[in-house]
């Protein structure tokens, strides 16, 4: 199951992960901060890199989530998935910038396939030149997948811009590499625990 992609048919899809694979060699891996995440998820590496431009990795998870959750270390700019037995995945996020931080506990409550984007009325206002709608694509800011989280405004998404990744530059959404949130959202099942964590 580690390291499991999925192509589809559509050619959009597979320019996608090309275009990915293409960029993903002009970035490099950015060592995890030590702080209390290091104590949950085990500091190092205990699995082989499986992508770029942070790759996805199996490391130990002693924290109290069960198999099946999400828990994302905002402070550390990663994303967790609990697999159980000890271990995690653990993935290269984007988080929100400074003044969109955000915390607290829901669950997944939808999952999108190269999902439409309406941005809130919120980013409108502070971006009037934003599309009012967006239909799904390459050039969609919610990339290939998105999970929805709880009733909130934020997901989990892909992202047409891989360099963000590592970075706090979203509007409190989390963004993911397009191979990554392709790999999680093929794992992930809609009623999932979701911990975002500051």
């Amino acid at each position: 199951m580690i390291g499991r992609f999925s192509f589809g048919a559509d050619l959009a899809k597979v320019v996608a992960v090309v275009g990915l694979a293409l960029c993903s060699s002009a970035f490099s891996c950015a060592p995890a901060q030590a702080d209390f995440f290091s104590d949950l998820f085990g500091g190092g590496r205990e699995g082989r890199p499986l992508s770029g431009p942070i790759p996805r990795e199996v490391v130990a998870y002693h924290g109290p989530e069960k198999p099946g959750a999400i828990v994302v270390a905002t402070s550390e700019r990663r994303l967790y998935y609990v697999l159980g037995d000890g271990q995690a995945l653990r993935y290269g996020v984007g988080v929100g910038r400074s003044g969109f931080e955000w915390s607290g506990a829901h669950h997944v409550s939808a999952k999108r396939e190269w999902p439409d984007w309406t941005p809130p009325s919120q980013m409108i206002e502070r971006r009037p030149d934003l599309p009012r709608h967006m239909e799904g694509g390459i050039a969609n800011p919610l990339g290939a997948r998105a999970i929805y989280i709880g009733s909130t405004l934020y997901r989990i998404h892909g992202s047409n811009e891989p360099e963000t990744i590592g970075h706090a530059v979203s509007s409190g959404c989390i963004r993911m590499t397009n191979n990554d949130v392709i790999d999680l959202y093929d794992r992930v099942k809609i009623g999932a625990r979701v911990v975002v964590q500051r």
